[in-house]
């Protein structure tokens, strides 16, 4: 009892502190750019319409229909506690197994556990959508392996429609669809005595699951193929444009035109190129993500950190196995296998980052559980049993506490909280173009369009009529800087057509992007900074304009 007493405490702890890091405004990227953005967009439309100029307005919302009732209550800061409450519903779901798999300790250590894993505070506190997909993927392989005990076609039919809500919640549920469905008929067959088994029910249960998923995801399919012509849209687009005609082809078009540039496929090509890592490195990449390498934000450092101990305690388990009933080997060989080929896909993508990794984490933490009860059976009982059991949970909870007061020093709450800082001096100093999106939401009339140039989409904060450059398509400035003969009286011509009164650059970018061109387009764009931009406010590095032309 007090092992439960000190990791209930514990848990109380974590949560209490995800809920404090929660409750400043939202300053993450993608919730800049996507998540929040797009709910936005459809409120102040009156509803859900196509936005073709933003291709993430594509992506599957269950959770962006969240964050818009939370918008349309007046709170972007509730979305935090919503995305919080997949973590929460995660523990809950690991709890339940590992009760039942192990014992009550274990269920309460894998839920403080996963709780305080680095990577999941991050999301925890951030407006994503990840920890959504971490939770149906999680109820999708524990409900077949309850579905394997019962034989009940609902606990077959709920496990293939959480996973078609995953899908329905972040794109990657379809690779979590793909090795699920490969997956129920290896354990429909496994889980049967020699002699009954057989390959139709099986391949008929696949069916059944995959049915039930795509059924859950059809909402989302469907408003794209209604949009585009793809279910999937943007993903599979060179696929579905030979089924389409113009004006989506046209649209594909400028999609691969953007894509040019990310040629380097593989992760060790890419990090090679990048960061000049050597074989040893490269080797030992699997291993890295593990460790205290990887930090946040930089995805030289694989954009986020997990545990040492979701590495070391699983392969104890491996290392360790004992003879155990067929249902706990099942369930052990699948959630390693489903970890395996997740990690497999995410490392053969090119981009190897913590966050595309997390689905995998539920059952690590379940793994993990069980490679420390087997060092516990081995220690036997008394002091060395308690020994063994202690080291490791004050360790690995130590290595997530250490990371939670990182986040209080640098998500700063308490700033906020205590009205030291407002909502706009605290967003000020958390996103660097905050001052200049505050210039523009007070000081220009509502009837200007800007043009953001270098601004990376970050949308949210600005309430005047906007659009930004696309990277790569012809029909945006850098384009009309680069072609040959064009003067600064065709570029504002251009501008007047689009209906862009002014610009926000980010002039560091801009002018490192510059550099690597011609004279003749350095020349063209100082001459229509000198003489037809007027700058209206500036900080830091950057610029808002308006246009003279």
């Amino acid at each position: 009892m007090k092992r439960q007493h000190f990791l209930q405490a514990a848990l109380a702890l974590v949560v209490l502190c995800i809920a404090v890091l929660a409750c400043t405004p939202p300053f993450s990227r993608d919730a800049l750019i996507h998540h929040l953005q797009v709910p936005k967009l459809y409120l102040q439309h009156g509803g859900m319409h196509e936005l073709p100029e933003l291709f993430f307005a594509y992506y599957p919302m269950n959770l962006g229909l969240l964050y818009m009732a939370a918008l349309w209550l007046g709170s972007d800061i509730l979305p935090k506690y919503i995305h919080f409450s997949f973590a929460l519903a995660t523990a809950l779901l690991l709890h339940w197994h590992l009760r039942r798999r192990l014992s009550s300790s274990h269920a309460w250590l894998g839920a403080v556990f996963f709780l305080s894993i680095p990577v999941i505070v991050k999301l925890s506190i951030t407006v994503y959508v990840d920890l959504g997909l971490v939770f149906f993927s999680t109820a999708a392989l524990l409900l077949l392996f309850r579905w394997l005990e019962t034989k009940r076609l609902r606990d077959l039919l709920l496990a293939g429609f959480c996973c078609g809500l995953g899908i329905g919640t972040k794109y990657n549920g379809l690779l979590v669809l793909f090795l699920l469905t490969f997956m129920v008929p290896l354990l429909f067959i496994r889980a049967q005595k020699q002699q009954q088994r057989t390959a139709f029910p099986a391949v008929k249960a696949a069916a059944i699951f995959c049915f039930a998923a795509l059924f859950a995801a059809s909402p989302w399919l469907i408003r794209n193929a209604v949009w585009t012509g793809n279910p999937f849209y943007p993903l599979y687009n060179s696929f579905f444009s030979s089924f389409s005609t113009g004006q989506q082809a046209d649209t594909d078009s400028d999609n691969e035109e953007a894509k040019q540039d990310s040629t380097v496929r593989g992760v060790f090509a890419r990090r090679y190129l990048l960061y000049r890592e050597n074989i040893w490195q490269l080797l030992l990449l699997p291993v890295r993500i593990f460790f205290h390498e990887a930090q946040d934000d930089d995805p030289r450092y694989f954009d986020g950190r997990l545990n040492p101990f979701l590495l070391l305690l699983p392969l104890t388990a491996l290392l360790l196995l004992k003879k155990a009933d067929r249902q706990a080997r099942l369930e052990q060989a699948a959630m390693t296998a489903f970890c395996l080929l997740y990690f497999l896909y995410a490392f053969n993508t090119g981009v190897l980052r913590i966050r595309y990794l997390v689905p995998m984490v539920p059952f690590l933490v379940i793994l993990s559980m069980h490679g420390l009860h087997r060092l516990e059976v081995l220690a036997g009982t008394g002091r060395l049993a308690a020994a063994v059991w202690l080291l490791p949970v004050i360790l690995m909870l130590t290595w997530n506490g250490l990371y939670i007061r990182q986040q209080f020093a640098k998500v700063d709450p308490f700033s906020y909280l205590s009205g030291r800082l407002s909502r706009d001096e605290y967003l000020a100093k958390q996103i660097p173009e905050y001052p200049l999106l505050q210039h523009i939401n007070s000081k220009l009339p509502k009837s200007v369009k800007i043009f953001c140039i270098f601004m990376g989409r970050r949308g949210y904060y600005i309430d005047r009529p906007h659009s930004f450059e696309e990277p790569g398509k012809a029909d945006g400035l850098m384009a009309w800087l680069k072609q040959p003969g064009m003067t600064a009286e065709q570029i504002g011509q251009r501008l007047k057509e689009k209906g862009f009164s002014h610009l926000l650059i980010r002039r560091d970018l801009l002018y490192n992007q510059l550099r690597q061109e011609e004279i003749s387009t350095q020349q063209l764009w100082v001459n229509i900074e000198q003489r037809h931009l007027l700058p209206l406010a500036s900080h830091l590095y950057y610029t808002l304009y308006q246009t003279s032309f």
